[in-house]
């Protein structure tokens, strides 16, 4: 029995082991999860090139590498029975499957939930899908589907133009789910000895985010006004985007209690507000919010961005300013925090003729502290494939299979792939 000390620095995951099968961002946001948290993630994906998502561009392009770290790669044919069977030697030894392909999609291959539980009845096989069963399980989703008909759309656009969110919200709040889900089944078979299947669905996750309308809703009798409403009635006098003196540059500012609102007045010279007899309570000030933004508004214009969140951060007031995601990549609290992790941009796309080499990039990392720290990266997002060889040996193939695997095209590897790099 290993002592509390030889354990303390484990991961919390280390020795569970996930076989991946997944593509775009919700399963393997679920992978990253269980990998950062240090299960041994192996990502299954098909000979010779790997994951489509590497491929994609413009507003996904960003998606493998941000959600691929702490993997390992496995590239497999497995419309070929050689590879067919390899996958299932690994999850017949696994812990967890998991998987965000359309509904039947891994039964055809052999590979559905109900074969490979039965296979191995101590597995967890997580199904990241659309939608949990019922009358819609069988429908082609995407994140921007269910924000559309799940009410966030409507809530986050101006009245009649509904938007998106700016994120994938739902593939990424649904793949946590999914690895939740997967950690309540481990426990419980710590206790049952039974592994079992578990889903996450990703309209349900955007119900979640949509719950505090649907009960405001109910308990108004009527649908409340999109966030994109310009007369959408605040129930405070400040909580607002706000001009500064420099050309461009905006900083959002919020008063939202009547502690702060009196702070605030002191603070900047509005204390003919403050002595306002019709703004002695939070309702009155913010039916006053015309009248006040109007005021405030022109006050910050006079002042530099970095004077008014120097006052505003002095006094305690919820302040930010409007930052882009490029800003991001070097933001000192997330640097000095430990919130961003080193990734080689350049494993993650397509190597081209004359493409210019990429930088390493700080991408935030898992938004937690642990006993012993913060989840931090153990692997660069694999290369396709680039673990091939030492999961080929793990599942107890001898060097002439692998060989023919590879000769056949069934396993591709690396052209190095004596030289697998297998940490950072």
């Amino acid at each position: 029995m290993p002592t509390a000390a030889a354990t303390s620095d484990r991961p919390p995951l280390a020795g569970i082991r996930v076989i991946e099968f997944s593509h775009m961002v919700m399963g393997p946001s679920c992978g990253m999860v269980l990998a950062d948290l240090g299960a041994d993630v192996i990502k299954v994906e098909p000979a010779p090139a790997g994951d489509n998502t590497r491929r994609l561009t413009g507003p996904a392009i960003g998606f493998f590498p941000a959600f691929n770290r702490n993997k390992r790669s496995l590239c497999v044919d497995l419309k070929h029975s050689a590879g067919l069977a390899l996958v299932r030697r690994l999850i017949a030894g696994a812990d967890v499957v998991v998987e965000n392909f359309r509904p039947g999609a891994m039964d055809r291959l052999g590979l559905g939930a109900e074969a490979m539980t039965a296979a191995n009845s101590r597995l967890v096989y997580c199904s990241c899908k659309g939608f949990l069963p019922g009358p819609y399980e069988h429908r082609a989703a995407l994140d921007e589907v269910v924000q559309m008909m799940g009410g966030l759309a409507y809530m986050t656009g101006p009245p009649g133009r509904p938007l998106r969110a700016g994120a994938s919200v739902n593939d990424i709040m649904g793949g946590l789910f999914g690895a939740v889900a997967v950690l309540a089944a481990l426990r419980r078979r710590d206790v049952t000895g039974q592994g079992g299947v578990v889903q996450s669905g990703l309209f349900e996750t955007n119900m979640v985010l949509v719950a505090q309308h649907m009960a405001r809703a109910a308990i108004e009798g009527r649908d409340p006004e999109p966030f994109g409403d310009p007369e959408l009635k605040k129930p405070w006098p400040l909580y607002d985007v706000f001009e500064t003196a420099d050309p461009g540059q905006q900083v959002f500012v919020g008063v939202v209690t009547e502690t702060q609102w009196r702070a605030f007045c002191e603070a900047f010279g509005l204390t003919d507000l403050l002595a306002d007899p019709g703004l002695a309570r939070m309702a009155d000030l913010a039916a006053a919010r015309p009248r006040i933004l109007a005021r405030v508004a022109a006050l910050f214009r006079t002042l530099p961005k970095a004077e008014l969140m120097a006052r505003c951060e002095r006094l305690g007031l919820p302040f930010a300013p409007i930052a882009r995601p490029a800003e991001l990549l070097d933001d000192p609290h997330l640097r000095a925090s430990g919130g961003l992790l080193p990734i080689d941009m350049n494993r993650t796309r397509p190597v081209g003729e004359g493409a210019p080499a990429l930088a390493m990039a700080g991408l935030p990392a898992l938004p937690i502290t642990l006993p012993a720290g913060r989840p931090g990266l153990t692997r660069q997002p694999p290369l396709p494939g680039e673990h091939g060889l030492a999961v080929a040996r793990e599942a107890g193939l001898e060097e002439a299979e692998i060989r023919r695997l590879i000769e056949d095209g069934v396993l591709a590897v690396p052209a190095a792939a004596g030289t697998e790099a297998e940490t950072v």
